[in-house]
């Protein structure tokens, strides 16, 4: 007869968590490292009774905001390559649905996520309980039910013995490098304190293995063949460079057959920026080298990249028929863009195309090219660098319809400071090693153009979801998973504002980050999207509201520095590059978490080079500005590939 463990729901959930464990290439790591939770009800008494009876070698850390501390596991796996996560656990109603926009994160991001939200009374006995979102069209649906479109798996645990087949399914997603993303699991709150006897087996240590699965021959033939007859290909390193860690690997490719290559938000920093074949950031966020070779290579060689209309410039990027092909662990993104696919782990059937075009003796007919690109690149980098703020007769990098905004920030904080030279002095003055964190807003463009590292995996955008408010979340799951390293996470005042809460749990667990916010008095990258489509500037500046109740009155001036000083911060404020200069160095001499608060004039941020992205601008408008933007949307529609 098999043995078996009396054990709330609750208490066998922690007890298996802290038994998985994963292998990649022979290295074992334990998956689990803890859970993240803002106990409240319905979990409190459930969940928190078994972590405080016996929590086994998993850590419990304190978030401040559900959505933020789920942001901070999402950071902690992408940084570990997916191969370690933080499980997060929430009260009913409020609590769940706040982690409802990070588990789609996750799962846009291709991130494994593992959520415990919980949930009203299986037995309905008490109902409507405290928090209870009530449907009167079905009574079995609750808060819960709203993270079934964004997670890879779904589950509500209404009996105890539910449990087993739940968590077995959940690693299984958690751990497959094809369809990993967010998992939730819903636990009834009368259910966590109900008991079972389970069997032993179901807490012996478990070892998933992640494996490296060839793609078919007939799919590595027909990949080749393509690149045969190719003269001019370019390599688009994605996200799964770094997840299949085939940084070397695909360096090796490219340099071995002369195939330049550029990057996505998420491919960066997977190989080195000095490598001869980095051309830097692709598409709408990238630089002029990489978009001038696109725009004339004959073969689009896309790896481990979803292909989002950001990198492919919503598919205008490259010339009308060129080919694509892919290789992807995902079949899904294998697809894309009608390719020529190889399904497969990366590494794995990126060596087996590069033998095969060896034995072909096949090699790339660019000639120059690549050079003059990435030399006309750095000399605009150059420039980029030194742009200083001028006065009135400064040219603003990007359209601005209010003649007001500059010369007003100026006046009120006496800035001189540009978005782009405050990037390039960062970049000179923090340890090349350090890890750098950003998210939405126009940071990730100028990140993605100007930003080099040599250092594997020193980059970490979130930007398939381009959720404001990862950044301080972020920063704090990157320096949980790499303590030794210094992180530096640059966000804009627009993304600061909606979420900093995490800040406390950062001091809380003496993980320094250091904050570098960017104040523009806006929401600088959507008002540059209004003005650059002949939109007025609409509800995107921070300004008082007028006379005539608009909100147009004077800027409203923010003192971020004694935000971060009521956190407990070391903080500083800086309105040019020499008082930037010295605030990093001294946020070196740190052992606390740093808040610079850069006084950043508006409009200084990189504009685009050689790449269009498609919106949907009005059809109608009594605005001829508006009309002559429609036009040009209209024409780059009639460019771009239709699937």
């Amino acid at each position: 007869m098999e043995k078996t463990i009396r054990l709330t729901t609750a208490q066998a959930l922690v007890k298996f968590l802290d038994q998985q464990y994963v292998s990649f290439d022979g290295k074992e790591t334990k998956f689990v490292e803890g859970i993240f939770t803002i106990f409240g009800h319905g979990i409190a008494v459930g969940l928190g009774e078994a972590l405080d009876q016996d929590p086994g070698n998993l850590k419990v850390f304190q978030g401040r905001n559900e959505q933020g501390m789920c942001h901070t596991a999402c950071a902690f796996a992408k940084q570990n390559n997916r191969r370690k996560i933080i499980a997060c656990a929430s009260s009913v109603g409020p609590g769940a649905a706040n982690m409802v926009t990070a588990c789609a994160d996750a799962t846009v991001n291709h991130i494994p996520l593992l959520v415990f939200p919980a949930d009203t009374f299986a037995s309905r006995q008490p109902d409507p309980v405290l928090q209870q979102l009530e449907v009167d069209s079905s009574l079995a649906v609750t808060t819960n039910d709203a993270f079934k479109p964004v997670c890879k798996y779904w589950d509500r645990i209404n009996r105890p013995e539910q449990l087993m087949t739940a968590m077995i399914s959940a690693m299984r997603v958690l751990t497959d490098p094809a369809q990993t993303g967010a998992v939730c699991i819903a636990l009834p709150q009368d259910i966590e304190g109900e008991a079972a006897d389970f069997p032993e087996y179901f807490f012996q240590k478990r070892v998933h293995r992640i494996t490296r699965q060839m793609a078919a021959e007939e799919e590595i033939v027909d990949v080749v063949e393509k690149i045969r007859r190719s003269k001019k290909p370019l390599v688009i390193v994605g996200g799964g460079v770094k997840y299949s860690e085939a940084g070397e690997t695909v360096a090796k490719f490219c340099e071995s057959f002369r195939i330049p290559f550029g990057e996505t938000q998420s491919g960066k920093s997977a190989i080195a920026s000095s490598n001869p074949m980095c051309l830097g950031g692709i598409g709408v966020t990238g630089t002029s080298a990489a978009n001038a070779i696109a725009g004339k290579a004959d073969l689009i060689i896309a790896l481990g990249t979803r292909l989002s209309d950001f990198t492919t410039g919503s598919k205008r990027q490259f010339k009308s028929g060129v080919s694509v092909v892919t290789i992807n662990v995902n079949r899904f993104d294998a697809y894309k863009m009608d390719a020529v696919k190889a399904v497969g782990d990366l590494k794995a059937t990126l060596k087996e195309v590069a033998k095969h075009l060896k034995n072909l003796g096949y090699t790339s007919s660019y000639k120059d090219e690549i050079e003059k690109a990435k030399d006309k690149w750095n000399k605009e980098m150059e420039r980029l660098s030194a742009i200083k703020y001028t006065g009135k007769n400064f040219k603003p990098m990007i359209e601005a319809r209010d003649p007001r905004t500059l010369p007003e920030f100026h006046e009120l904080t006496g800035a001189i400071l540009t978005q782009t030279a405050a990037i390039a002095t960062i970049r000179r003055c923090i340890d090349k090693k350090a890890n750098i964190v950003t998210a939405g807003g126009s940071l990730p463009s100028d990140l993605q153009r100007m930003w080099t590292t040599d250092e594997s995996g020193a980059y970490h955008a979130e930007y398939g979801y381009s959720c404001m408010g990862y950044e301080v979340s972020g920063a704090l799951g990157v320096k949980l998973a790499q303590p030794g390293k210094e992180v530096y996470t640059f966000l804009g005042d627009g993304s600061f504002l909606m979420m900093h809460s995490e800040i406390a749990t950062a001091m809380q667990e003496n993980a320094k980050i250091n904050i570098l916010v960017f104040d523009n008095c806006g929401f600088g990258c959507i008002n540059n999207l209004e003005m650059t489509h002949g939109i007025g500037s609409m509800a995107t500046e921070f300004r008082y509201r007028d006379a005539e109740g608009k909100l147009s009155g004077s800027l409203i001036p923010i003192d971020y520095a004694m935000i971060g000083q009521g956190y407990g911060l070391k903080t500083y404020t800086v309105r040019n590059v020499e008082e930037l200069e010295a605030a990093l160095k001294d946020a070196k001499k740190q052992k606390i978490s740093t808040l610079i608060d850069l006084k950043v004039m508006p409009k200084t941020m990189t504009d685009g080079y050689e790449s269009w992205w498609d919106v949907g601008l009005a059809a109608v408008s009594e605005s001829e500005d508006v009309r002559k933007c429609r036009k040009e949307v209209e024409e780059g529609r009639r460019q771009a590939r239709k699937y």
